[in-house]
């Protein structure tokens, strides 16, 4: 079990609360758009993952990859970050956050559920209650940027309706429902340019309508590999 020290920021105000997570699912091949899909299960078979057998998928991860630090140490330089909505859910309440499904993929080429278990997995430190987006979810933007060689690159960037919904993601998962003490990650867009490792990763979710934003950022640490 992990506990996240959360910052509840809602329409009414905002507020600390410690969360206790039990479980952490992280969605893959979640596009709703299945030409986008296609294109983002081809840029990783170019990089020697397989096909996934269904989509889609719910890779179980142990909680302890879970963190708010703005830092995380990786082997190689073989990995990279993914912009993605992270859904929380804590008593009867569901929250929505932002997280990177940091992966390695080196390891992907062997497995994609190993490589889920290798790498940290960021989150912001900000989270909306589900309630106060869910009318116009589809009007959110998810963004990303990437420290590559120095430079600072637009890494992603795209409306959020390219992933499954929450409803329609948890449908498939369980019924409708995610069970409290569960952290769960939404899936992701296609990089600009191809999947590439770097120095950092910064992402957002942008709500348009409410005008107002939750980010999370991180630098990577690449350890030496020494086989």
């Amino acid at each position: 079990m992990t506990e996240l020290s959360l910052r509840i920021d809602s329409l009414s105000g905002s507020r600390e609360e410690t969360v206790a997570i039990s479980d952490l699912v992280i969605a893959g091949w979640t596009g709703r758009n299945k030409e986008a899909m296609e294109h983002h299960i081809a840029e990783l078979e170019a990089l020697g993952v397989k096909r996934p057998p269904q989509t889609p998928m719910f890779y179980r991860v142990s909680t302890s990859r879970l963190t708010t630090d703005g830092a995380i140490e990786v082997l190689g330089g073989d990995s990279s970050g993914e912009a993605e909505f992270v859904l929380i859910a804590a008593g009867d309440a569901l929250y929505v956050g932002v997280g990177s499904d940091h992966t390695d993929r080196k390891a992907e080429a062997v497995g994609v559920s190993l490589s889920k278990q290798m790498c940290d997995k960021p989150v912001g430190v900000s989270v909306w209650p589900y309630t106060e987006v869910k009318d116009h979810w589809d009007e959110l933007m998810v963004r990303s940027h990437a420290v590559i060689d120095g430079a600072r690159v637009l890494y992603q960037e795209g409306p959020i309706a390219g992933m499954l919904s929450p409803d329609a993601l948890l449908e498939r998962y369980d019924g409708g429902r995610l069970a409290p003490g569960t952290a769960m990650f939404g899936g992701t867009l296609p990089a600009i340019g191809g999947v590439r490792p770097a120095e950092r990763f910064e992402c957002e979710i942008w709500d348009p309508v409410l005008n107002r934003g939750i980010s999370c950022a991180y630098d990577i640490k690449a350890l030496p590999d020494l086989g």
